[in-house]
Parts: C-alpha cells; sequence; structure tokens
C-alpha cells in the first residue's frame, strides 16, 4: 500500500468493498451506500473493470420511464477462496467465487495419518483438486478444525484421534504446498460465523459444538470474540453438575460414549443413545447426565457473557433436541432471564466449511482494499486482476 493514499484511491477501495460485498447491484445502489457522486462513482467503477475485479452482470427489469440499470458483478476472473471443514472422520473443502457463490465442493472420509507431513500432503492435494473448478487465484484458505486454535497457525486442545496436529506444524506444513495464505480455525468459529453471515441482526451470542471435542465459540456484537488467553473457550474442564464428570466428558461423542458404556450400555456408536432401546435405568442416567451438562453449560455463558441466544451444533444435536424441553425448562428456573436456546441444523462438513468461506471472504475483502489503496499506475486492459 502506498504511503500518503489519496481521496481517490480511498473512494476507489470504498467502491470496491461495497462491489465484493454486495454485487450484483447497480451504480445507483452504489451510490447510495458509499455516499460518493455518480462521477466518483463511474471513475472508481471504471478503474476497477480495468482491474479485473467489476463486470456487467445483466439489467435490471424496467420499472417506469427512462432507461434500465446495468447490474456490476465480480468476475469469476477475479478469484476465488477455499474454506475447509477438517474434521475427525469427514473433510469438506467448499470453493467459492469472491461473492460467496459456490464454484465446487467435496465431502470425503477423513484419512487417517500418523504425520502432520502427510496428512498435510492428503488435504493441500484436496484442497488443489477442488480449487482447480475456480477461476483466477485462490485468495484464502481457511481450515476449520476440531480443537481450539491460536492466532490462526497454532492448534491445542485437538480431539484426541487428531493429536498428532498439536501444535503448529500443520499449518506450516499445509501452508508451503499451496499457493494462497491459510489460516487455521476451530470448528465452533466456523459453525457460528456461518450463523452470523446468514442473521445480521445477531448481537450477542454463544455456540457450543458437540462432537469430538467439546468446542466453545462466542460473539459480542456480532463480532467473533477472540480472547486474550489461550485458556479462552476450554469450557470443557467445568464441572458438569452430574457427579465428577466434566462438561467435555459428558458433551463430546468420545466422553459421552465412554460414560454411556461405563453405565453399562452396550454402545457400538453414540448414535445409538437415541436411536436405540431407551426404556432401561441406564439408558435414563446417561441423558439426565447429559441433560444436566448443557444446562450448566449454558447456564455458564448465561451469567458471563450474556448472550442472547446459545446455539448448540455438532454431532450430538438430535440428543440435544430431545433433551432440549427439560433444558428450557430448568434454565427458566434458575436464571432470571434465561437465553434463547436452538439447536443448529446442519450439512456434515459442508456447514462448517461455510463458515469457513464467510472468514475467507473477510481476509480477501480487506486485504483486496488495502490493496486497492496502492494500486494506482498498476492498471491493464487484461482481464485478471491487477492485484
Amino acid at each position: 500500500m502506498t504511503s500518503n493514499p489519496t481521496p481517490r484511491d480511498h473512494n476507489k477501495a470504498s467502491v470496491l468493498e461495497v462491489v465484493l460485498s454486495r454485487a450484483p447491484l447497480t451504480r445507483n445502489e452504489v451510490i447510495e451506500l458509499t455516499g460518493l457522486s455518480k462521477a466518483t462513482v463511474s471513475r472508481a467503477v471504471e478503474e476497477l473493470r480495468a482491474d479485473g475485479f467489476v463486470a456487467d452482470g445483466g439489467v435490471d427489469a424496467a420499472t417506469g420511464r427512462g432507461r434500465r440499470s446495468t447490474y456490476l458483478d465480480v468476475p469469476g476472473t477475479a478469484g476465488h477462496v477455499a474454506g475447509v471443514s477438517f474434521g475427525v472422520l469427514t473433510t469438506c473443502v467448499l470453493v467459492t467465487d469472491l461473492r460467496g457463490r459456490e464454484v465446487h465442493h467435496v465431502v470425503v472420509p477423513t484419512a487417517n495419518h500418523d504425520d502432520a507431513g502427510d496428512a498435510a500432503e492428503w488435504l493441500a492435494g484436496l484442497i488443489e483438486e477442488t480449487a482447480g473448478a475456480g477461476r483466477g487465484p485462490l485468495r484464502q484458505i481457511v481450515v476449520a478444525v476440531p480443537g481450539r486454535v491460536r492466532d490462526g497457525t497454532e492448534i491445542f486442545s485437538p480431539a484426541r484421534s487428531m493429536k498428532i496436529f498439536t501444535g503448529s506444524g500443520l499449518h506450516r506444513a499445509v501452508a508451503d504446498l499451496v499457493d494462497a495464505p491459510v489460516l487455521l480455525d476451530s470448528d465452533a468459529n466456523a459453525s457460528l460465523l456461518a450463523i452470523l453471515a446468514e442473521d445480521t441482526s445477531i448481537g450477542n451470542a454463544a455456540l457450543f459444538n458437540l462432537s469430538s471435542v467439546l468446542n466453545f465459540a462466542g460473539c459480542t456484537g456480532h463480532e467473533l470474540a477472540r480472547g486474550r488467553t489461550p485458556a479462552f473457550g476450554g469450557i470443557g474442564v467445568l464441572c458438569a453438575g452430574a457427579g465428577q464428570e466434566t462438561l467435555d466428558d459428558l458433551m463430546s461423542t468420545r466422553g459421552l460414549l465412554k460414560f454411556a458404556r461405563g453405565r453399562g450400555l452396550g454402545l457400538k456408536r453414540v448414535e445409538d443413545l437415541w436411536r436405540g432401546r431407551r426404556d432401561d435405568e441406564a439408558h435414563a442416567e446417561v441423558v439426565a447426565a447429559f441433560t444436566t451438562a448443557i444446562v450448566t453449560a449454558t447456564s455458564a455463558v448465561a451469567v458471563t457473557l450474556d448472550p442472547e441466544t446459545v446455539y448448540f451444533a455438532g454431532r450430538l444435536c438430535p440428543l440435544v433436541e430431545e433433551v432440549l424441553p427439560e433444558v428450557r425448562s430448568r434454565l427458566g428456573r434458575i436464571l432470571p432471564a434465561a437465553p434463547e436456546v436452538k439447536v443448529v441444523t446442519q450439512v456434515v462438513g459442508l456447514s462448517t466449511a461455510r463458515g469457513a468461506v464467510f472468514a475467507c471472504l473477510a481476509l480477501t475483502q480487506e486485504r483486496l482494499r488495502d490493496a486497492a489503496l496502492g494500486a494506482r499506475g498498476r492498471r491493464t486492459e487484461q482481464s485478471t486482476p491487477a492485484f
């Protein structure tokens, strides 16, 4: 970026930001959203057209007398991003253009690897294959993992079967293999991002992802809360309120399955808890303990973060759905103002990858806006972007 961007640079960057986030839209809509004059918007649009970030996207319907307006859109050649859900059981790669429109996605069983380098090579190959359907440069990759992530590079407290990825080795290995910026994030953050993108009215919220590990995410003022220390999000270590069990013991698939087997239930998979017999005492004890854990976790975030809504996502959601009436009843008795509790409907892998895509788009838009402030004199007549 140039050291002293001019007002013209800032105007162009503002128009680019609106087009990337709102396209397709008309010039009049750009004028309304930016507050810039017609002449200023026209000049910026033509510069962005030369840079390869604006193209005509059709004509709006006639609503009266006068000329119809041409829609402005972002061409596919401007680039694409890849959001990845790298889970214990399945991995999904979702590729979209810079407007978030899907180009291609794949969902495959996660390959078992004993080495972070081998896993990175497998993952990078899957990303490269899926992104091959995109046009223009691959501008950003975000990989959501079942564990907490610090600074976008370092994984800690991952699922037991993914302990080999603890630290920054996976990030370094993937970054060395792909020609695009790479960041890691938690599956909980990605899930909450997907919800925030769909509902802009959400202010303060919390989300528990109940899968291979218990993962937590929160937002304040529609922005993800990242915390100041690695302890943030480690809510699974808290007592669940049922015996000596922790929240992670009862709100993760591995922990709950172990607890159920310890109570005499011969379950092969955790799904048998809500698909099999339900008329024995041991089953009732397990469900009661799980219910108490849900109430405890929700109460903990309600009194500390004051969310309007607490969401539950992940593999254990069918069981959450089953106990939700009791959870709401108990929360109403113990809290003066209980938050709304909802179960998120998700497509395995794809929903988390979609949240990772939204993270990609935010990073890409910010980077391109900064680049626009320093792009004077670098415009060409080529169809690919100048930056």
